[in-house]
């Protein structure tokens, strides 16, 4: 690995062809941060890709350019002299020592939750409303609302033991089940919520990342029924002419190949 000055200069080399793509690039003239801001998300979205498939090059990549779009930001703000990379820098650097007083203070921590405990009781110090404040709004829901669940459990709002999660998640089920059989489209909705909720409530009780969980049955099916439609086109078959039961088949023996 490079040292600190080899890094701070590779850091350096990236803000002089900012500055230099922001006044010749046609493109790169144009951009605002509104321009930029779904690009960084699809960013966000390609390094978890990256992340998930446990790729160290095309994490490498994807840390590139997120790390472009920060300094893009940065260089926006500093020509109508709002901020610059260095508020940015040392914005997070006071921000981490303030929130780590274990650290850079005389507090002493025993655990991990105890750290955390700590962090949002000082954000409320500094002015948060609420806990769940800094939840972003537009955050993916099954993301928003461990992320809820984990902002709580800081402040001491959490189950204490984990078959009263479950029993929650009874409850919830019966409460859903008794709507459907009520025909109630709205309150279905509703309950239907309520179980998802509880159900990512136990999945963090037992150290599961609900997020990550969907995504790999999401990725098992997708390779499932796309195995599925291959074995049916060998066959000189066509998909929709087939019954539920003849896709059964299929389905079944891609299901048993994999299991091989």
């Amino acid at each position: 690995m490079n040292n600190r000055a080899q890094q701070l200069q590779a850091f350096e080399r990236l803000l002089d062809i900012m500055d230099e793509l922001r006044e010749k690039c046609p493109w790169d003239k144009k951009q605002t941060f509104q321009s930029l801001k779904h690009l960084t998300i699809e960013e966000v979205y390609e390094l978890n890709d990256a992340i998930s498939e446990n790729n160290p090059e095309e994490i490498k990549k994807e840390l590139g350019d997120l790390l472009l779009h920060i300094v893009f930001y940065a260089k926006i703000g500093s020509e109508d002299h709002s901020f610059d990379i260095e508020d940015v820098c040392n914005g997070i650097c006071e921000k981490l020592i303030v929130r780590h007083p274990h650290i850079y203070g005389d507090v002493e921590v025993e655990d991990e939750q105890a750290v955390k405990e700590n962090w949002e009781k000082i954000k409320l110090k500094e002015g948060n409303k609420s806990v769940l404040s800094g939840v972003p709004k537009s955050l993916p829901a099954v993301i928003k609302a461990f992320r809820i669940q984990d902002k709580v459990k800081g402040v001491g709002f959490d189950w204490d033991d984990k078959k009263d999660v479950w029993s929650k998640v009874e409850e919830e089920l019966a409460e859903f089940k008794a709507e459907v059989a009520a025909n109630n489209q709205e309150k279905q909705e509703q309950e239907f919520g309520d179980v998802l909720f509880a159900l990512i409530n136990y999945a963090r009780f037992c150290d599961i990342n609900p997020e990550e969980a969907l995504n790999k049955t999401n990725n098992k099916f997708i390779r499932r029924f796309t195995k599925m439609e291959e074995l049916i086109k060998k066959d000189h078959k066509i998909l929709g002419n087939l019954s539920l039961s003849e896709l059964d088949v299929y389905w079944n023996s891609v299901k048993k190949d994999e299991a091989v």
